[in-house]
């Protein structure tokens, strides 16, 4: 099962920290991040590539991006 973090409706640094609390406490290899901003996007996906993880899909919607990182080997 995938972990999701919900950070819509958040302002930055708040989606970042949840996604790097999620990355460090998970046993999941896959993380779907919901953010409402490009900003939000932008900064979960360089936090997530710096710890080691891939941004394996990033899928505009509606009220924002669905963004799936997955563990490196």
């Amino acid at each position: 099962m995938n972990k999701i973090v919900d950070a819509r409706g958040l302002s930055c640094p708040q989606p970042v920290i949840m996604t790097l609390d999620e990355i460090k406490t998970t046993q999941e290899d896959k993380i779907l991040i919901m953010v409402d901003t490009d900003t939000a996007k932008e900064n979960v996906c360089r936090a997530a590539t710096a710890q080691g993880w891939a941004v394996a899909e990033i899928q505009p919607e509606d009220d924002g991006y669905r963004i799936t990182i997955r563990k490196e080997d």
